[in-house]
């Protein structure tokens, strides 16, 4: 049986419980004090500047994120699972993507938000965090980080972050959401995304005599290493926009309106990229290859190993 693996474990569950403090940060600041959500305000303001040139790519992006490409996404990523003999792995990425739609739906129910006077026009429409949208995107997008092939990870991450920040910086530009509604999702994402992760080792202990598969480090480090440059660059956006933010909106320049916007959807990227890297940084530990021929699970690659002592 598979020695449990104490330091990735841990690990994990650091992990989901960063994501988590952070969601609850950025739903008490972004939607109960009047300061986030004057700077939400100002950002959404100015999605109408060079909307027009986007509105193609936008409407493509959130109209092909729907339930129903949900669920063809889903089936593909299981298949892909199965087609390698991996039902824990199946089993887990089922769950994160389950798991992260579900809560975005319940806390999107659940979370109240104070009317403070500051974004009148969308009273009437309640709460919106986490945004519905971008969880779809991201979590697909990790779970198909857990589910390829060793070869393939690096590049599914790569596409996978791109795809999340499209799909969240989506939501921005055609209104629909604020920037903290994106932000919120991509960490119920992560946060689900080291659950699934556990669950899969949990799953998997009792398949021994495993070896660990080469870690996408060069790919990872990029990943992570561009993300935190965008949540710099959204920092920076958004302590300028702070400058501003006791002027009423219709006062404030084009220029104002623009660095606002650019620092939510730098803060969108930033996130989206930091949580892909995050399941990219474990996943060749908690999808190990196995190299027993007798187990059920299968190799990471179509070769299988020998255990019988040479002669």
């Amino acid at each position: 049986m598979r020695a449990w693996p104490i330091g990735l474990g841990l690990w994990l569950l650091l992990v989901a419980a960063v994501e988590a403090a952070a969601f609850v940060a950025v739903w008490r600041f972004f939607v109960h004090s009047e300061h986030g959500q004057l700077l939400d305000f100002v950002a959404i303001t100015g999605n109408s500047i060079g909307r027009v040139r986007v509105a193609s790519l936008v409407h493509t992006t959130l109209n092909g994120l729907s339930a129903v490409s949900l669920g063809a996404a889903t089936i593909a990523i299981g298949f892909i699972a199965l087609a390698r003999r991996r039902v824990a792995l199946a089993a887990g990425a089922l769950l994160l993507i389950a798991g992260s739609n579900v809560t975005t739906q319940a806390c999107k129910a659940l979370i109240y938000r104070p009317e403070l006077g500051v974004d009148i026009e969308r009273v009437g429409a309640g709460n919106s965090l986490p945004s519905g949208h971008t969880t779809i995107a991201a979590s697909v997008a990790a779970a198909l980080v857990l589910v390829v092939p060793a070869k393939a990870r690096g590049a599914a991450a790569l596409l996978g972050a791109l795809f999340a920040s499209l799909a969240g910086a989506a939501t921005l530009s055609a209104g629909w959401h604020r920037p903290s509604d994106a932000v919120a999702a991509l960490l119920v994402v992560g946060a689900w995304a080291a659950a699934a992760s556990l669950l899969i080792i949990v799953a998997q202990r009792r398949h021994g005599a495993v070896t660990y598969g080469p870690a996408s480090k060069y790919t990872t480090v990029f990943l992570a290493l561009v993300s935190l440059g965008l949540l710099l660059g959204a920092a920076i956006c958004m302590r300028l926009t702070d400058d501003v933010l006791t002027w009423a909106v219709d006062d404030l320049s084009r220029r104002r309106l623009f660095v606002a916007y650019a620092g939510g959807a730098l803060g969108i990227a930033g996130t989206a990229g930091l949580v892909i890297a995050s399941v990219l940084a474990t996943v060749h530990r908690v999808v190990p290859s196995v190299v027993r021929s007798s187990d059920p699970d299968g190799d990471e690659e179509p070769t299988t190993v020998s255990l019988r002592p040479a002669r």
